[in-house]
């Protein structure tokens, strides 16, 4: 990811942060101011105003891509998507191509970081949202990103219902913890049991989510909620990469018929599967790695046919 000290980037990146007993913990994120839509921020919500870095790779950048596509915010927030393997300068773009920073032109993440009128001191990551008014980062916290679009761009919230954020909070913190963390939790592990505690608590998740969706067509009120967009990513890479990648592979996402149907019917949104690139994530996750993947052979497999019809329809109009 790339550690930056006081507005300086540093080469040397300790690695992944993991506690004594070797569980990994992932690091907060710190730049979190908000986007309102009344004006009652300093960032108020503008068309055109935003930019978003991103990479298609990272799955907490991923759930930002996956509401502004569903939203139907590619008009109003821009985006600049880094290469899928970092380099010792962490995320970094091409100079043309898909891969462009055509915001400011930067070659690293970490120049947009700098930009910061307080030295910045954390980790480069993505996702980012940038304001282009005031030429600073307004949050780096993939969570309060997808809330901030959910709401402040979108007067109907249909993602983020009032009667339904109690229900929705509560599917993401579970979910965050077993699900979207937990398979880094396992991937990540220094200790047998570590990676035992983090795979099982993983799959026990997993098999709660099947159980609830073999009754329900989604995990909040039986429509497209924000909840579902911030489990999907873990799904979208789930047989590609962490079942091999990150060992967690008691079974696969296809092994559960609920939980894969639901997959497939998010992926059926109008929007959703162009933000799907199973080939980038197995780039990426198998990437070359002294611990998970020293060779850094890429496999060929698995074939997972995320276009197989779904039972489930999940009703979606960005209109």
């Amino acid at each position: 990811m790339g550690v930056m000290i006081e507005g300086v980037y540093q080469v040397d990146d300790p690695g992944p942060d993991t506690t004594k007993g070797g569980t990994y913990e992932r690091s907060k994120s710190t730049l979190r101011h908000w986007v309102s839509s009344d004006g009652s921020t300093e960032f108020a919500a503008e068309a055109g105003r935003y930019h978003l870095f991103g990479a298609w790779n990272c799955p907490w950048a991923h759930r930002t891509l996956l509401v502004r596509a569903a939203l139907g915010l590619k008009g109003v927030i821009s985006v600049s998507l880094a290469k899928p393997r970092r380099s010792d300068q962490g995320w970094v773009f091409d100079e043309a191509g898909e891969f462009a920073d055509g915001e400011l032109g930067l070659t690293n993440l970490h120049e947009v970081y700098s930009k910061q009128p307080t030295p910045y001191t954390g980790r480069i990551t993505v996702p980012v949202l940038w304001d282009r008014r005031t030429r600073q980062i307004v949050s780096n916290e993939s969570a309060d990103i997808v809330r901030m679009l959910g709401q402040a761009f979108d007067p109907e919230k249909r993602l983020c219902p009032e009667h339904l954020l109690p229900q929705i909070d509560d599917w993401n913190d579970r979910i965050y913890q077993d699900v979207n963390n937990g398979v880094y939790r396992a991937g990540f592990a220094r200790t047998q049991a570590a990676y035992d505690d983090a795979v099982t608590s993983l799959f026990d998740a997993l098999d709660a989510l099947e159980a609830h969706l073999e009754a329900h067509k989604t995990l909040v009120g039986d429509q497209l909620t924000e909840a579902d967009l911030r489990l999907f990513p873990t799904l979208a890479r789930f047989d590609a990469a962490y079942h091999y990648a990150f060992k967690c592979n008691i079974r696969k996402l296809s092994d559960y018929p609920a939980l894969w149907d639901y997959a497939r019917a998010i992926y059926a949104i109008p929007g959703i599967a162009e933000t799907v690139k199973p080939d980038i994530y197995k780039a990426g996750y198998f990437s070359p790695s002294p611990l998970r993947n020293p060779l850094g052979i890429v496999p060929k497999g698995p074939v997972v046919d995320w276009c197989a019809k779904p039972k489930r329809t999940i009703d979606w109009s960005q209109s």
